[in-house]
């Protein structure tokens, strides 16, 4: 019985750690934590591959305010994520 446990008990810890990861790779959580609700309002993730972070947005205008403030918004993300290397942003459907 006490081999179940200590089984179940290292599951449960590897789960828990795997869980933890994620959480920190999690692009939708790191703008959370950069961009007020307003702007998380505006924007989809479209990918995150190779460092790159793309973004669509829903107009021109939202394009043009986060374009001024991309350089800001990067090294906040390099902050949360060091892998983030660049951000894409373009204006696409919802």
């Amino acid at each position: 019985m006490e081999e179940i446990k200590d089984t179940i008990s290292e599951l449960m810890r590897q789960w828990q750690a795997k869980e933890s990861r994620l959480k920190h790779e999690n692009p939708q959580e790191w703008l959370k934590k950069i961009l007020t609700k307003k702007e998380l309002k505006h924007i989809k993730i479209d990918y995150f591959h190779q460092g790159v972070l793309g973004l669509s947005v829903d107009s021109s205008v939202w394009l043009y305010t986060l374009g001024i403030k991309k350089v800001e918004l990067l090294e906040k993300l390099k902050n949360e994520a060091p892998k983030i290397k660049d951000i894409h942003l373009r204006i696409g459907e919802f």
